[in-house]
């Protein structure tokens, strides 16, 4: 309910000067369902019912994530929960209770007690706080967690409910605490902040912070991983992942001292003995362990090919368990060396559509939200691929019979064959390679007569300032250059009487507020990198976006509900009319609209959740859906947009 209700308010507050609303056959729509699926386990935790049994939870991705329990000894699954409206969960945390919470990445929590069947949705942790990232236990039934934009840490009490612990922002502008930790000699609590590094010890009680991360270490863009693993003699520790990099600081919580930086070390878990005479880790895919009290250049592999753990625990008899990312259930005994794996059965979710497009395949080609993956749907014959292999695909764009995949995260770019099997462990699709310190890439065009591909870029987490890549098909040569427009990212391009007409956002990474106020279009030279014009079409507008070529021969596109007409040749603005009102900025736009002229001499395109047609005539725009988003047409007219994990089609 709460989620039609927010979609009904965005309604009125959208499109409040439509004419009306058409009344569209509803036999045009057919939903061709989930395109991608995956079994992506995130946050895991080993814990014990109240008989004592062990079990192993996780959480698998998709609309709606589940909650999974696992029976460590049998590994039958014995819980199989959805997550309310919660795509996915980073990380879950056992109470002193015995209570299970996990916080969702819509901004909620639940709770689960081990053995049961029932997820209780505890609502909202802290109002505005959209994502919620890691969890730890505290004392007394208590739990911390970690949220985002607003860079907070919330507690939670079954008596008390949530409350905001640093009492604001841990650091000022910024958005992530992305990991913490508890540390009960001292009832403090730690907070990692990103996408500026900040550690920061807080005092729950009083709300009393302090940035303890050495100055040298703070051009880092995140604190991204905490964890306090006991020390011999009481010299406890704290493990401080810090990115971009991989580089584990080693705290020692009683001397105030950094004792030691670790390369690869895999922080999504570690786990100490009580004894604190030893750590087990991943790292580079093997099992380790090493005495903190000594450099970890002395640590000793236990096993290789075992994965990236999610979750470590050690048995009474010290026996250490430990849940991969690729779902391996692993026991290690240290007294007989040997090493047990045993795959665990975790059923896939479809998870949602991130992009699309219609390839030269006469396919409609999809992939997938942070699981990855890619899929195909042959609209004429209804057949349906599942392609794997390749993560997150933010863009996509063809020349010939090669298709090219703008792949996040660090900028990376692939190009597939189309006349050959999808093999990528094979080589198709192939690397192109990947640009420092961009990220995303969903702006692309190609244009054949220069047998060049063009992509857009986004930077990376904490950075302004996008770039425009070139690749040569004949040369296999990928080229970057820096944004026509400093500071500013790349939202829209599209190839016109011999130049690249570019448009951007002000926004950049994640985690970083923009400087400038309005987005422009640019002229750019691909050949040369020089820009040739600029100008502001739409006064104040953040984005550009939904480059198409109009009837009229203009460009059409649109900046924050407003479309603009730009004459290529006399590159300038031609006309701008509104055409809804547009959400206030808050904190990044990097795609907004889609627009798709039709045969039927329509402009058909999708923003804020709406489906709509513009006559080019009238300018009038007549909504035909409210849930909708991106947007492609096949040889025959048909439409394809998404909804959530589905592929949807509408026949003007």
């Amino acid at each position: 309910m709460k989620s039609l209700l927010k979609s009904a308010a965005v309604l009125i507050l959208l499109f409040p000067a439509i004419p009306g609303v058409c009344q569209v056959d509803t036999t045009q729509f057919k939903n061709h369902g989930p395109q991608l699926f995956a079994s992506m386990i995130q946050g895991s935790a080993f814990v014990k019912d109240e008989n004592g049994r062990e079990l192993i939870y996780t959480v698998v991705r998709g609309e709606p994530a589940h909650l999974l329990g696992y029976d460590v000894e049998t590994k039958d699954l014995l819980v199989d929960l959805p997550l309310g409206e919660a795509d996915g969960a980073w990380d879950m945390a056992q109470a002193s209770d015995g209570t299970l919470y996990v916080p969702g990445a819509d901004g909620t929590m639940f709770s689960h007690k081990p053995g049961t069947v029932e997820a209780k949705d505890l609502g909202e942790a802290l109002e505005g706080e959209t994502y919620l990232w890691n969890l730890t236990a505290g004392k007394d039934a208590e739990v911390f967690g970690a949220t985002y934009p607003g860079c907070r840490v919330f507690r939670y009490h079954p008596a008390d409910g949530f409350s905001d612990v640093g009492k604001g922002p841990l650091v000022e502008n910024e958005n992530y605490v992305r990991s913490i930790a508890y540390y009960p000699k001292t009832e403090m609590v730690y907070a990692g902040v990103g996408s500026k590094a900040h550690l920061i010890e807080i005092n729950p009680k009083t709300g009393e912070k302090r940035d303890i991360l050495p100055e040298k270490y703070q051009d880092y863009e995140f604190v991204y991983g905490l964890e306090i693993v006991p020390g011999p003699d009481g010299d406890d520790r704290l493990f401080v992942l810090l990115t971009n990099g991989s580089v584990t600081l080693v705290y020692n919580l009683r001397s105030g001292e950094f004792e030691q930086e670790i390369e690869k070390m895999d922080m999504r878990a570690i786990t100490g003995v009580p004894a604190g005479d030893a750590v087990y880790y991943t790292s580079a895919g093997s099992l380790k362990s090493f005495n903190p009290a000594f450099p970890e250049a002395n640590a000793e592999i236990l096993g290789e090919e075992v994965g990236t753990a999610n979750a470590f625990s050690v048995g009474i008899m010290g026996e250490v368990y430990a849940l991969t990312s690729g779902a391996n259930l692993i026991k290690y005994d240290p007294k007989s060396k040997r090493l047990d794996k045993t795959k665990l059965k975790v059923p896939g979710q479809p998870i949602p559509i991130q992009s699309l497009m219609y390839g030269p395949d006469g396919n409609i080609w999809s992939g997938g939200y942070l699981a990855g993956g890619n899929a195909t749907y042959n609209p004429i014959t209804g057949e349906h691929r599942f392609l794997p292999g390749l993560d997150q695909t933010e863009g996509m764009s063809y020349q010939g019979d090669k298709i090219y995949f703008g792949v996040y995260p660090k900028g990376k770019f692939y190009e597939y064959d189309i006349k050959l099997p999808w093999d990528p462990k094979g080589g198709n699709p192939r690397m192109l390679g990947q640009i420092p310190d961009q990220s995303r890439s969903f702006a692309q065009v190609s244009i054949p007569e220069k047998e060049l591909m063009v992509f857009g870029m986004i930077p990376e987490y904490g950075k302004l300032g996008g770039a425009l890549i070139t690749y040569d098909l004949n040369g296999n040569e990928l080229k970057d250059y820096t944004s026509p427009v400093g500071s500013q990212a790349i939202s829209g391009i599209i190839y016109t009487e011999g130049y690249v007409l570019v448009g951007t956002t002000i926004s950049g990474g994640l985690g970083v507020k923009p400087t400038t106020t309005e987005a422009v279009l640019a002229g750019w030279d691909p050949e040369t990198g020089n820009t040739l014009f600029q100008t502001v079409p739409v006064p104040g507008a953040s984005a550009l976006t939904g480059f198409i070529k109009g009837p009229d021969g203009n460009i059409w596109g649109m900046g924050d509900g407003t479309l603009f007409k730009f004459d290529p040749i006399g590159r300038k603005v031609v006309n701008t009319q509104k055409m809804y009102e547009f959400p206030e900025f808050k904190s990044h736009i990097w795609r907004s609209a889609f627009l798709v002229l039709h045969p039927d001499g329509h402009i058909y395109g999708t923003d804020n959740k709406k489906l709509f047609r513009i006559d080019p005539e009238s300018m009038v725009l007549t909504e035909l859906s409210d849930k909708a988003g991106l947007l492609v047409m096949d040889k025959q007219g048909t439409l394809f947009f998404r909804r959530g994990t589905d592929l949807w089609s509408f026949r003007p």
